[in-house]
């Protein structure tokens, strides 16, 4: 079934992952800076290097529009975010998987006959099931359910 969900074609496959390659791409280029400013820091701290007040003051404002997430509801917020988007996720897991399923029994009832006929001319002897509209043994007789006595 595997093979089924990889030839499903999603347009938006192409999208996502180019998000997640910019993200990715944005972190790597956040951690360089970062090694830059620590580099620095340790330089003036070994006095390598004199301290630059404008330096200083950006990293200081840095610092400061950082946001507190410490926040309770902030927490919250971020939990609430990721459990729905886990959700939306799932969901359409759930979706593919029951299409690929729906796909794979109308692809089997569809040939259904074409097996048997070709069974048939193999020489291979098959018991095969009844046809949908062909009733059943508990529906030829409707006044009896099988394992129950008449009432005497």
């Amino acid at each position: 079934m595997e093979h089924l969900l990889r030839d499903i074609n999603d347009p938006s496959t192409g999208t996502l992952a180019l998000q997640v390659q910019q993200k990715i791409n944005g972190l790597k280029g956040l951690l360089g800076r970062l090694s830059e400013i620590k580099s620095y820091l340790e330089k003036v701290i070994s006095d390598k290097v004199p301290i630059n007040n404008q330096i200083v003051y950006n990293l200081q404002n840095i610092f400061n529009l950082l946001p507190n997430l410490n926040v309770d509801e902030l927490i919250k917020s971020m939990f609430v975010k990721t459990n729905d988007m886990h959700m939306v996720i799932y969901i359409s897991s759930l979706v593919r998987s029951i299409i690929a399923l729906h796909s794979l029994l109308i692809n089997k009832i569809k040939y259904r006959d074409l097996d048997v006929v070709l069974d048939r001319e193999a020489g291979i002897v098959v018991n095969s099931p009844p046809a949908a509209d062909q009733p059943t043994q508990e529906q030829k007789s409707p006044g009896k359910s099988p394992g129950k006595s008449p009432s005497k």
